[in-house]
This record gives structure tokens, sequence and C-alpha cells, in this order.
């Protein structure tokens, strides 16, 4: 048998293997994988997932994570990630509508989950990276000023916080999509881009990705390219930063004010601008009988950090977080 046929077989079980711990929040082991897998018409004996597991333990893809048990790792996401892109354009788009249908948060209580975007950091790189962050969040250049931290071996939605890291939280724009959906309110989620500001307001859009043609977040592929200059910014009101555009129905403009009045008052903002019916927004062209909605990213903080030059790993729309385990920017 050609053995580059053996090889990208063994491949691909290892990726499927990959991908379902990657949609698991707990440690699994090779009899819950191996049932999951013939879920997916991937027939594999429990020694065949152990056999593979150890690859993957090799390469670090995988880690122990309780008795029996795995956990993918951050090299292990980014390997699902890149090897099945071609097979999920699209597939930012749907994480999105997900997280918006999974977020409970009640702004009127204060209560319920909300969705996050996690950075790993390394834990000595910690403080200054946080101080990197500061004008970022005062300028409010973030959909909240509100975090959460996590220590090695905790974690923070659904990604464990590895070796030597320190795991931040911060509010993903998606949240607000969320408390609009529960509302009645349904979001298009168009695309993501860098949005060129001076003097804190929105100028245009310079750089785009459409949601429904990419397989990476377009934030954490802008900050990567080092496209931002979220820092500058925030100290004089000029520079590029992460933005989304989003549209909603046009009736609907009524509740989407009353619902964004409540979400500033429990301390989530992020919505840069609120266009008019059928109306373009920022050059942006916006569909008969809707109104177009800038939003800011909620990885604006980390992207000044990054442009500081410091190393971090971003995992956008890594899960949910309940709203009583975050804190303001001010107290770490």
């Amino acid at each position: 048998m050609d053995q580059s046929v053996v090889g990208s077989d063994a491949e691909n079980k290892l990726i499927a293997i990959l991908k379902i711990l990657s949609e698991s929040s707990e440690p699994l082991g090779s009899i819950t994988i191996a049932r999951r897998l013939e879920q997916d018409g991937i027939f594999l004996s429990e020694r065949a997932v152990r056999y593979h597991l150890k690859i993957a333990d090799e390469r670090g893809y995988t880690e122990p994570g309780g008795r029996d048990g795995r956990m993918i790792t951050p090299r292990g996401r980014r390997e699902v990630k890149e090897a099945l892109a071609p097979q999920h354009l699209g597939f930012v788009r749907e994480k999105l509508e997900l997280m918006a249908y999974h977020t409970t948060f009640n702004p009127e209580k204060r209560t319920g989950q909300l969705a996050i975007n996690t950075s790993l950091i390394s834990s000595e790189s910690f403080k200054k990276a946080l101080s990197a962050m500061k004008d970022a969040f005062k300028a409010s250049l973030c959909v909240s000023r509100l975090v959460a931290v996590a220590r090695e071996g905790e974690k923070l939605g659904s990604v464990l916080v590895p070796e030597g890291k320190t795991g931040l939280a911060t509010v993903c724009s998606a949240s607000i999509n969320g408390v609009l959906l529960k509302a009645g309110v349904p979001t298009e989620f168009r695309f993501g881009g860098i949005l060129e500001i001076a003097d804190f307001e929105p100028r245009r859009f310079v750089a785009i990705i459409d949601y429904a043609g990419t397989s990476l977040d377009p934030s954490e592929q802008y900050i990567r390219a080092r496209m931002t200059s979220v820092g500058q910014a925030a100290r004089t009101g000029s520079g590029k930063i992460l933005g989304v555009f989003r549209t909603l129905p046009a009736p609907a403009r009524e509740v989407v004010e009353e619902r964004l009045a409540m979400l500033k008052r429990a301390g989530i903002g992020g919505v840069y601008a609120l266009g008019h019916t059928s109306e373009s927004l920022y050059q942006i062209p916006v569909a008969m009988n809707r109104i177009g909605m800038v939003q800011l990213g909620g990885l604006n903080p980390v992207a000044a950090a990054v442009e500081a030059g410091i190393e971090i790993e971003n995992i956008a729309e890594s899960g949910l977080i309940d709203f009583g385990e975050l804190k303001d920017f001010s107290e770490l």
C-alpha cells in the first residue's frame, strides 16, 4: 500500500480526535472519543484511539486532564484550525452565531453568561502586558472593562491555561448580539476589519475579512499580522483598531437602542455607531430595511500589548463565562 496514503489516513484520524477534544470543555477518555468518532462515521478501537493520543501527546497537541482523560492544548487547537481550514469556510460566522445563541446574560438583573475571548500570556510578562493594555481600556477601545484571569491549570471558557501561562478573558462582541437575540433581534454577522479612527471617531474600514469566507477569526489574523495601532489610538485618538460590522432589522431599532442602554449600565459597551435604515455606514453598503452597526473588537486591548512586543496567543470566541466571575480591569 502507498505509504503516503497510510500516513494521510493516520493524520486524518488524529485530526478527527483533536477536533472532538476541541469541542469539549472537559477531559475525554479513549472510550468516549471512540464513541463520538463512531457518530462521525470513523470507526477506531479504544486501543487505536490511545495510540493516536500518545502521538498527540508527543507532538504537544494534548495533555493529561484528569483520570485517563485528555485535554487539547493551544498548539493542538492551532493544528485543528489549520488542518480543517479548507473545509471550514464560514466557520467563524457559525461560531459567532452559536456564541450569541448561548449567551444568557440579562443586563437588567446582571446575571447569566457572556461570550469571551481568551488570551494566553507568559506569566513572567503578564504585568507588562496589563500595563500595555491600560490605555486601551481607559479610552474604552474595548467591549467592556470587565475581565477575568486564570492561572495555569485553570480554565477560561473551553480553554485550559497551560503551564507557565496566565489567561486573560475579555468580553467578546458576540455577547451584545446574544442579548439582542434574546430580545428578538437577529444579527447578520458581516465581517471583521481594521477600523481607522480620528479624534476617537470612526472614519472608515481600511481592511475587511468577510466571515462567510474565512475559517480563522479576523481579529486573530490582524493582530498576528501587526496591522493595528491600538496603543497609539488610545493615547491620541487616531489610529487603526479592530472593528466588526453587523446589520440588524430596521424595525427593531427602538428595541436595539433600549438593550444597548441596559448593557452600557451593566458595564458593557462596544457599539461605536448605529446607522440609519438602508443607508451605508462608513462606506459599507447596507441592504434594504436594515441598519448597520459598527462594534469594537473585544481583543483591542490585547492588540495594544502585542504592539508593545509581548507575545500573546489569542483564542477568539473561546466559550462562555458567568457575569459574576468578571471584575473591572483596574482591580488587576
